[in-house]
Parts: C-alpha cells; structure tokens; sequence
C-alpha cells in the first residue's frame, strides 16, 4: 500500500509541476499578444500573422481535395458524355441506315462539331499543362496530370 501513496505523490508532484508550466506559457502568451499590440499595428502583430497563416494552411489542403474531386468529376462527365453521346449518334445513323435514309457525315451536324471542339479544347489544355500526350488510354489519368500542373505547381 506504502508504494501506492508514493506513486500517487509522485503523479500529484508532477501534474502540478505541469499546470503550473502551463499557466506560466499562458501568462507568457498573454504578455506577448499584449505588448505586440502596443508594438505593431492590427495587420503586422507577428502571433496573428502566425495564426492566419496556419488557417491558409489548413484550407489549401481542404482546396486541393476539392480541386483534385471537381476536375475528377469534370472528366468523368467528359467521358461519360462522349460515351453516351458518341453512342446514340453511332445507333441514330445505324437506323437510318436501316431505313433507307442518307448516312450524314460529321461535317453536317453543328451540335456534334461544337461537342467535339469543347473536348479537343479540354484535351488541349491538359496537354498544355501537362507537356504530355494524352490518348484514349490515358483518359483516367487526365485528372492527375492536370492537378499536378495546375494545383500542386502553385
């Protein structure tokens, strides 16, 4: 029982010794923010600078996920409207096909034009930000690529 008690003491001697430490950091905390406040302006007080800057911290991590999860989505709703849209063309001329009627070429449809302009443009800037080559193969990492030039290099 007698080793009990001394280890009791011995824990009590030294959260003490740790809460008058951090009462002591808190009294040294509170001189500082007051004498910076006399010292520097709103704007330049070093331990709100310090602050802020951790905050930004903070939220360009929360801003990259962000970044990396929109253009993810952003080439998943490029790959999934080529699929469907590349797809009901191919099935809209095999039936018109199958009724007799004229086969149109691309060049005669504006709306599949402007389609494919907007994808060869998003295909081009990737390219651009990227330096690489980008291919229907590649198509998953299209995401990746263009985070890392535009997001990760900033």
């Amino acid at each position: 029982m007698a080793q009990t008690d001394e280890h009791h003491e011995a824990t009590d001697g030294l959260a003490k010794l740790l809460k008058k430490a951090n009462h002591d950091l808190t009294l040294v905390q509170l001189k500082l923010e007051k004498e910076f406040q006399q010292i520097y302006p709103e704007n330049a007080n070093p331990m709100k600078i310090v602050s802020r800057i951790k905050k930004i911290q903070e939220d360009l991590s929360t801003l990259k996920e962000q970044c990396r999860e929109l253009l993810s989505a952003k080439q998943d709703l490029i790959d999934k409207a080529r699929t469907v849209i590349v797809g009901n063309r191919s099935s809209l001329q095999r039936m018109r096909k199958s009724m007799g009627l004229t086969d149109t070429d691309d060049s005669g449809d504006s709306a599949f034009e402007s389609f494919n302009q907007i994808i060869d443009e998003w295909t081009v800037q990737v390219r651009s930000r990227t330096g690489g080559e980008i291919n229907g193969s590649d198509s998953e990492d299209v995401n990746k690529l263009l985070f890392s030039a535009i997001v990760e290099s900033n």
